[in-house]
């Protein structure tokens, strides 16, 4: 399941593990015009965790979820 809301500068996407236990934590990904953003908490250390990716970074990411092993150079 997950949610999408458009705010004043960002649109949010929460992604909630509803599959088999042990579920994880809710990932909230926040994205600006110039960045993408992924948080999740983390309950063992009581601290959120977040990592940055460029629009870039991100087209590559969702880009290589539909392709075999290999090494791939994005066009420009």
């Amino acid at each position: 399941m997950f949610t999408i809301e458009h705010e004043f500068d960002a649109t949010v996407i929460t992604l909630i593990d509803e599959g088999t236990a042990p579920l994880r934590e809710d990932v909230v990904v926040q994205a600006f015009a110039e960045e993408i953003t992924f948080e999740q908490w983390d309950p063992r250390t009581d601290r959120i965790h977040k990592i940055t990716l460029s629009p870039d970074q991100l087209r590559d990411l969702t880009a290589a979820l539909n392709l075999p092993e290999g090494i791939y150079r994005s066009a420009p």
